[in-house]
């Protein structure tokens, strides 16, 4: 299948391929409160789908996979986390990073996934699912900046509990879902509806405003709950005999200093609608909190190997093509760049299974 881009068009209205996904986000709001987060069950599109578990399907030769329909694959392996690792900004399922590494490795990779899960609530997810899976051959978290906005995001919280502030705590936290930006412009109001809103008493509006504290801290918080998190997993699967690798997932600020001109057009266009999940980070895209923050997970994760997918990145040799849709999720041509770079890192591509015959890949 052909890959597509799916950056904002140049006047920065989303293209059809995101608001279909904002519609698929948007649905979480019938999420049952008693529930881990995940997303509509059953869903069906022309770009993402998802299963009786609302867990999205990656496909593997020809067929599609998923923790509730795994079929009679022997051993699969799991790709866990957030956004980027669902796949959001993917143009159908066949281009997510699951279904890419599943091309590549010549086994199937379930999706593990879902928007807005902290590392604890990642580990969460599996193990509510784990007695589904069978044989694990390797769990690949791609990770990291939930955790970080969830710092942020308590801080938040904390701050509005002045009952006057209720309503808009409440907005708030409907408009905190990553990968969502604010809605358009309703349409021009009729003559009658612009009289009538004129004569009408203004109701003053109340504003949600945070103040957080530094990064450094919010960091160092974040860091030390993945560290933590990935020894309970390490833990968990010692006596099996699955690998565990957490990857850092890209930021597009972490990962670039020279911004293709699709990119530049994106991200004019984000700044011009800035999403509240975007402002938790924000003060976080400095390249030297970047490389503290993964040093510091890398040390708290300890024997857990970690990996550093803002650096790794560029040796792709598509790096300087557009990539990104905005500052956290990928294209096709880059969902398949970072499965390339996990592919070759891992040595996945050169592992030889009984079961099945795998050709070659050149990692080019």
């Amino acid at each position: 299948m052909k890959m597509t881009d799916t950056a904002a068009d140049s006047t920065g209205m989303p293209s059809p391929l995101q608001q279909d996904y904002q519609h698929f986000l948007l649905l979480g709001n019938r999420r049952a409160p008693h529930t881990l987060q995940v997303h509509e069950r059953g869903y069906r599109s022309g770009t993402i789908n998802t299963d009786a578990l609302g867990l999205r399907y990656s496909h593997f030769a020809g067929k599609r996979f998923s923790a509730a329909e795994r079929g009679a694959s022997g051993r699969i392996n799991l790709l866990v986390g957030g956004s980027t690792a669902l796949g959001i900004g993917a143009s159908s399922d066949e281009h997510t990073v699951a279904s890419h590494l599943s091309m590549l490795t010549g086994e199937v990779w379930l999706n593990l996934a879902s928007c807005g899960l902290n590392a604890s609530q990642e580990l969460l997810l599996f193990l509510t699912h784990q007695h589904r899976f069978g044989q694990i051959g390797h769990v690949v978290v791609l990770s990291g900046l939930n955790t970080l906005a969830h710092e942020g995001l308590s801080e938040v919280l904390d701050g509005l509990q002045d009952p006057v502030h209720a309503k808009a705590q409440q907005a708030f936290l409907d408009s905190f879902k990553e990968g969502v930006q604010p809605a358009d412009s309703p349409d021009t109001p009729s003559l009658w509806r612009r009289l009538g809103q004129a004569l009408a008493p203004r109701r003053p509006a109340t504003p949600v405003s945070w103040s957080l504290t530094a990064p450094e801290k919010r960091m160092a918080r974040a860091a030390d709950s993945i560290g933590r998190t990935l020894r309970q997993w390490e833990r968990m699967l010692a006596e099996s005999h699955t690998t565990l690798t957490f990857i850092l997932q890209p930021l597009l600020p972490w990962c670039r200093d020279t911004v293709p001109a699709g990119e530049q057009a994106m991200l004019a266009a984000l700044e011009r609608r800035s999403a509240n999940f975007d402002k938790l980070l924000e003060d976080a895209y400095d390249s030297q909190l970047h490389m503290a923050y993964f040093r510091r997970i890398k040390r708290q994760a300890d024997p857990v190997p970690c990996y550093d997918m803002n650096s790794m990145l560029s040796s792709s040799p598509v790096f300087g093509a557009d990539l990104f849709v905005d500052r956290l999720h990928l294209n096709d041509l880059g969902n398949n760049a970072l499965a390339k770079v996990i592919t070759a890192k891992l040595g996945l591509a050169q592992e030889k299974h009984a079961q099945r015959k795998v050709t070659p890949i050149k990692l080019v």
